[in-house]
């Protein structure tokens, strides 16, 4: 009886332990899904920054970006000159980089509005 008694009660610590953990994935799934330009648009500190606003503005990139072209933009969140560094650079990469972005921004523009 002393050992089923013990059983139960590491059985019980365990789904404890796994409620917790389920619980703390569920809270956290809504940050952990975001892509990378919703992320660096809600931890801007852009007045118009909203959580909705951030939402839609990722959907276009998904579409319009690519995923290294998304991490790379969603950089110049934090450090806004690199978008010029970029736009002003001779690299031919850069320049199609600047294009996409351009129309990436046309497009979140008209649909994020």
């Amino acid at each position: 009886m002393k050992a089923r008694m013990i059983s139960l009660r590491t059985a019980g610590l365990g789904l404890v332990v796994a409620l917790q953990a389920l619980s703390v994935t569920v809270a956290l799934a809504p940050a952990a899904e975001a892509g990378a330009i919703e992320r660096a648009c809600r931890q801007s500190d852009r007045s118009a920054a909203n959580p909705s606003l951030c939402r839609c503005i990722q959907k276009v990139a998904n579409v319009k970006l690519t995923t290294a072209e998304r991490k790379t933009v969603s950089k110049w969140f934090a450090d806004p000159h690199q978008a010029q560094v970029t736009r002003q650079s001779d690299s031919s990469r850069d320049a199609r980089l600047w294009e996409r972005y351009k129309l990436f921004g046309d497009s979140a523009a008209k649909t994020c509005s």
